[in-house]
């Protein structure tokens, strides 16, 4: 079911929900989390079907922010907020509100957002686009438990990443970051079997890609070694290199969703290794509201006291 609100008010979308919940039979208590989704036009559709995937893994009420800039002089003078609520099949397995909002309505979103939060349930907030330079100090970003932000769609990545080094608390996190999963997954692993002291690492990728800064971070801080960056053609992160005594543990992937791990004294073997989509970035993200401590390793560059100098 999918209700239309021109000129509205927050109450008034409150009323719709409700409304549309009693319509369509579908009750509010399943859900876990609101998701704050704060978006251009451009960039909401694809925004809104990760989200709505992921919320099979956890039912939440999506709130999508849409900020729209003025057209007309009325639209400069005039503060108005259009929504749209959608319940039902047509939003997952959750509740989706789109607001687009106007005038000076745009600047004081969280006023709208505020009372569309669901009771005593955690808050994201998530920017697919650019996002805040501080993410804990934006209006919205103070009402969420957790802030994810995306490097890949920012057009300086690396500078952007040094500003959020500088900005970062508790509670924030990056999808650059999120792609790192396996590959962290896969080298711990590999450290595991090893068990070599590793003397010299790198970390090869296409140029000034962030997740691969931020695992080459990582390893330095975890295995208190140098970690070179060796630029490759891509795509994203293709190789990790680390020298040990015995030999190199190596981790390949050129392209394609296989990687190759290589271990000394041990045969090659053949891993999954793909670049994963958006909706399940999202879903791992969601997965846990806490503060993401090992992201903060690899901003920082080094091991903290509260985090143990492990992989």
């Amino acid at each position: 079911m999918k209700i239309d609100l021109t000129d509205t008010t927050a109450s008034d979308v409150n009323k719709a929900l409700v409304r549309g919940r009693r319509t369509s039979g579908t009750p509010a208590v399943g859900m876990v989390l609101t998701m704050v989704i704060v978006t251009d036009e451009e960039n909401a559709y694809d925004s809104i079907k990760a989200a709505e995937e992921a919320s099979h893994e956890h039912p939440s009420r999506m709130l999508v922010v849409i900020k729209r800039h003025a057209r007309t002089p009325r639209d400069r003078t005039h503060p108005r907020l259009d929504a749209e609520v959608r319940v039902g099949s047509e939003a997952g397995t959750g509740e989706t509100v789109v607001l687009r909002t106007y005038g000076e309505v745009s600047d004081h979103a969280d006023s709208v957002v505020l009372p569309l939060l669901l009771p005593d349930a955690p808050v994201v907030v998530w920017w697919p686009a650019d996002g805040p330079e501080y993410p804990s100090r934006d209006p919205l970003g103070a009402l969420a438990q957790r802030r994810i932000t995306d490097l890949y769609a920012v057009e300086d990545p690396l500078e952007v990443l040094a500003a959020r080094r500088r900005c970062y608390a508790p509670g924030d996190t990056d999808l650059a970051w999120t792609r790192l999963t396996p590959w962290r997954s896969m080298l711990a692993a590999a450290l595991d079997q090893a068990r070599l002291t590793v003397t010299s690492a790198a970390v090869e990728s296409e140029a000034d890609n962030p997740s691969a800064e931020l695992l080459a971070r990582w390893l330095e801080a975890r295995l208190s070694v140098p970690v070179e960056r060796v630029e490759t053609a891509g795509p994203v992160v293709t190789g990790v290199r680390l020298g040990t005594v015995d030999g190199e543990i190596v981790i390949d992937r050129p392209e394609g969703p296989m990687a190759t791990l290589s271990l000394p004294g041990q045969p090659s073997r053949r891993l999954a290794l793909k670049v994963r989509p958006l909706p399940e970035l999202i879903a791992e993200e969601l997965r846990r509201l806490d503060a993401d401590e090992m992201y903060a390793v690899a901003l920082r560059g080094e091991a903290t006291e509260e985090v143990p100098a492990r992989v």
